[in-house]
């Protein structure tokens, strides 16, 4: 008996010898900015890329308005209604990245440690319902902590995987509106300096640039199905499986040895 109470005070005591290395050693680091340096340079240019494709779109927005006459009022509105989807996705940019930080606040600074204290509070009571109850709050606890330590970091991982594949065509999406801007805004230009048959010659000088734009459109389109992607659904999917996973730990009963089983019986 006095063997199994020696344990039971060994395993409290290293639980809140566990609680104070969370709070005092790993929170500092696993809060600083410098530990997700990585992870944070690539939602900063994720954040790049969006505002770069915000502004090429509001640049082709306003160089279609210069077309004289309702020709081209759809593809302008068209065109500005991405500025919506750009915001959506740079909203969702920045609050990964303040849950970088925020989520290891939570996780080191109060779900890790309570659930340590719960658990060498555990090691301490006597055999009652009770006691399996502040076990098992004391493992959800764990488990949800490092969850939420680790979705952030692995959701920005694994957004990046899809964005490698894409950047290129994202990038011609920007060179290419870009491109069919200038086009248009020289057209129109060329045409005002003659102030001969403005309408008409506008509209012919610009046609191509018009066909050009409306291949833009369906490039940015393209984008924004990627960032919304890697953005907004890939976040929430591996959310979802960490939440899988943090039912399937707690969830699943694990057969234990019987000498295991037989300690915990005498318990």
């Amino acid at each position: 008996m006095v063997k199994l109470e020696n344990k039971r005070i060994i395993g409290a005591v290293l639980c809140v010898v566990l609680a104070l290395v969370s709070v005092l050693g790993i929170a500092k680091p696993m809060t600083d900015i410098e530990t997700h340096a990585e992870t944070i340079a690539s939602l900063d240019a994720k954040k790049e890329t969006v505002m770069e494709l915000t502004a090429a779109s509001t640049a082709a927005s306003a160089a279609i308005t210069l077309i004289p006459g309702d020709v081209a009022t759809p593809i302008a509105d068209k065109v500005a209604d991405l500025s919506g989807w750009f915001l959506i996705v740079l909203c969702a940019i920045f609050l990964e990245k303040y849950l970088v930080i925020i989520t290891g606040y939570a996780s080191w600074y109060l779900l890790i440690p309570v659930g340590l204290l719960l658990s060498a509070t555990w090691f301490v009571m006597n055999k009652s319902a009770a006691r399996a109850v502040v076990g098992q709050v004391a493992t959800k606890l764990i488990v949800l902590g490092l969850a939420i330590a680790l979705v952030i970091p692995a959701s920005v991982k694994a957004s990046g995987i899809i964005e490698e594949t894409y950047s290129s065509s994202i990038q011609q999406t920007i060179e290419s509106a870009t491109q069919a801007t200038e086009d248009i805004q020289d057209a129109a230009q060329r045409e005002n300096k003659k102030g001969l048959n403005i309408i008409s010659n506008i509209t012919r000088g610009v046609s191509g640039a018009m066909e050009e734009m409306e291949t833009v459109i369906n490039r940015f389109m393209e984008a924004i199905a990627v960032m919304v992607v890697t953005s907004c659904v890939v976040p929430i999917v591996v959310l979802l499986f960490f939440v899988w996973v943090v039912k399937a730990i707690i969830g699943v009963r694990m057969p234990l040895p019987k000498r295991i089983a037989g300690y915990l019986h005498e318990e």
